[in-house]
């Protein structure tokens, strides 16, 4: 892709951190969507929640890539607090979308990568899914389709829009991965109730890479699950930390400890998604870390 100038929301998560880092180390002009006043030419004011951004600031811009939200996994699923994740997610991607259609055509962005999650599928236990699968039922399924249904004002503008619906990012730095390297590294690593779920699992090198590819084909748009092509039981991976942390995992969180401490949220960590990526790799993407022992060492 051309050097170009991409506004990017969620600059400072995990994703869109290391998405900023990636374009910037290649020359490329990266305006961050910030929640206060504008410091710099390369900051853009919005109000997610509020549903306002500054629509001036994204004209003349080749792709606007949301990544914003409320983390879903940092606290207790509380009526207040599942609120404040859809407020976020469908008010500040309306926000977007609604300003880009309003531009003029000519300064319109090109792309709308919106940030979306494999939530959209609910529980599937030990069926294999790809984008073809419909959207389960509930808190998670059902956020993420109004998530990516309030795109539609870009869409139906000719702006094209793609969904990333992300797995669990493999990464020291946040995410699920964040929460438990120091377990594993402590030896107090082990799997959670038993075992048998699968997690759809994907490197932050590769979540990476797939948004940037899904940025430059044109020919791309609709949703596509970035994540590594083998998901894996919880207690296979269980192993493979074990393995490459050199520590053993013998402790397991039963199931119903697990429910009292994280309430409905458990359903996420107990829950079982075994994703496939299908129209990520007929594209054309390459997984640099396909298997969970490299994506484990490439987090570290």
């Amino acid at each position: 892709m051309e050097l170009s100038r991409i506004a990017v929301a969620g600059s400072s998560g995990l994703i869109g951190g290391a998405l900023v880092r990636s374009l910037a180390a290649d020359g490329h002009q990266v305006v961050r969507l910030v929640r206060r006043a504008p410091r710099s030419e390369d900051e853009v004011r919005w109000d997610p929640e509020g549903g306002t951004v500054d629509a001036a600031g994204l004209a003349g811009c080749h792709a606007v890539v949301n990544l914003a939200g409320a983390n879903v996994g940092s606290r207790r699923w509380t009526e207040a607090y599942k609120a404040k994740l859809r407020r976020g997610r469908v008010l500040g991607t309306t926000a977007l979308a609604k300003a880009m259609a309003s531009l003029e055509p000519h300064e319109r962005p090109r792309v709308f990568v919106n940030g979306s999650a494999i939530g959209y599928y609910g529980e599937t236990d030990e069926r294999i899914v790809d984008e073809s699968a419909p959207a389960g039922q509930g808190f998670l399924p059902s956020l993420v389709v109004d998530w990516e249904g309030a795109a539609a004002p870009a869409q139906e503008a000719g702006v094209r829009t793609v969904f990333p619906r992300t797995g669990l990012v493999v990464a020291r730095e946040g995410g699920a991965w964040g929460r438990l390297f120091p377990l594993f590294k402590a030896g107090l690593g082990g799997r959670m109730g038993n075992g048998r779920q699968y997690w759809s699992f994907v490197s932050l090198h590769d979540e990476v890479a797939a948004i940037r590819h899904l940025i430059d084909r044109d020919d791309l748009s609709g949703p596509f699950n970035v994540t590594a092509p083998h998901p894996l039981p919880n207690r296979e991976i269980t192993e493979a930390m074990g393995r490459v942390l050199h520590r053993p995992t013998l402790f397991t969180v039963p199931a119903p400890v697990l429910r009292t401490v994280l309430g409905e949220m458990a359903g996420d960590v107990l829950g079982s998604q075994r994703v496939r990526p299908a129209r990520l790799l007929e594209s054309g993407f390459t997984f640099a870390f396909p298997e969970i022992e490299g994506a484990i060492r490439a987090a570290l």
